[in-house]
């Protein structure tokens, strides 16, 4: 009777009387040749790498089933064909243009995530799932990156699930999972000479500005001249620098610095305003006095403020 009812249990579970198949495994590797033309504004850069495949089921047709869910287009060369222990060994060279959100807030201090993905497109995870070769897997380094260092890569597998069917109504189609081999890496950008090339300007309309502390408070040409021109520079500035990277809804360094920088103007026109103001009501000694003392401290706050600014973007 015992028997009777464990047979049954098996009938109920498997009705064509045979366990469930595994899936096939495939065993997936790269060697990533170069990352090139990273484009902040486009949201988008360039890989370049080796991708090879060793798998026993010849139904497999990498050509053709294989596909990048993150790439705005990407293109293989003729796969090169083999044997290996019995298996079948399928190796191309990839060359694929890549989505990227870029994490600009501490630009241009950022740290940027890399990630590329690769599945079947043909046969989801029931039928078939990715291995990587983590011991063959590496970036080369002969090719830097300008600008950049490689931290951190590595390759992985995982899974990518899709609340669609794609149109197959079968039982247990909808929703359907695909395995992903991902191909990651951490780049940290070399940012102290790129920091003074794109700040030097505003750096430089900043000290435009505070020359006009040197003449008279009463010498109106200079004292109002010279920081507004500051202030033009300072907005021509940034406008270049917002021309290179992606629009941001956050306050990114670069907003902080030029908004200062902005407000440090101000102060300056602020400072000059009293001064006339004091220097018309005859109080020529409290209008020196208020130009000195407004002078020293526009000029240390706005140092310190930099420093504390740049320094936790730069050490963060």
């Amino acid at each position: 009777m015992k028997s009777k009812t464990i047979w049954l249990l098996f009938v109920l579970a498997f009705p064509s009387g045979k366990a469930l198949a595994q899936p096939d495994t495939v065993t997936v590797g790269a060697y990533v040749l170069s990352v090139h033309d990273i484009n902040f504004h486009e949201k988008e850069y360039t890989a370049r790498f080796w991708l090879w495949f060793l798998y026993g089921n010849p139904k497999y047709d990498f050509l053709t089933q294989l596909d990048m869910p993150t790439a705005k287009s990407y293109e293989q060369s003729t796969p090169i064909e083999d044997s290996l222990n019995g298996q079948k060994w399928v190796m191309m060279k990839m060359k694929a243009t890549m989505k990227e959100k870029w994490n600009v807030q501490d630009f241009p201090f950022d740290q940027q995530h890399l990630s590329m993905q690769i599945e079947n497109s043909q046969y989801d995870r029931g039928s078939m799932i990715f291995k990587a070769d983590k011991k063959g897997s590496r970036f080369s380094p002969t090719e830097a990156i300008d600008g950049w260092n490689i931290r951190d890569f590595k390759v992985s597998v995982g899974t990518n699930h899709y609340e669609t069917g794609f149109g197959d109504s079968r039982p247990g189609r909808n929703p359907q999972t695909f395995s992903a081999f991902t191909i990651e890496m951490n780049l940290q950008r070399d940012a102290v000479g790129l920091f003074m090339k794109i700040f030097l300007g505003m750096y430089i309309a900043f000290l435009i500005a505070m020359i006009s502390f040197a003449p008279k408070p009463w010498e109106h040409e200079p004292r109002f001249g010279l920081p507004v021109g500051g202030l033009f520079a300072a907005v021509g500035n940034k406008y270049i620098i917002d021309s290179l990277l992606p629009e941001s809804s956050t306050f990114t360094l670069v907003d902080t610095l030029h908004t200062l920088t902005f407000f440090a103007i101000f102060s300056i026109l602020l400072v000059s305003a009293i001064c006339l103001r004091l220097y018309d009501a005859g109080k020529k000694d409290q209008c020196l006095r208020v130009n000195k003392i407004g002078s020293r401290g526009i000029l240390i706050v706005y140092a310190l403020a930099n420093v504390i600014f740049v320094g936790s973007a730069a050490f963060n």
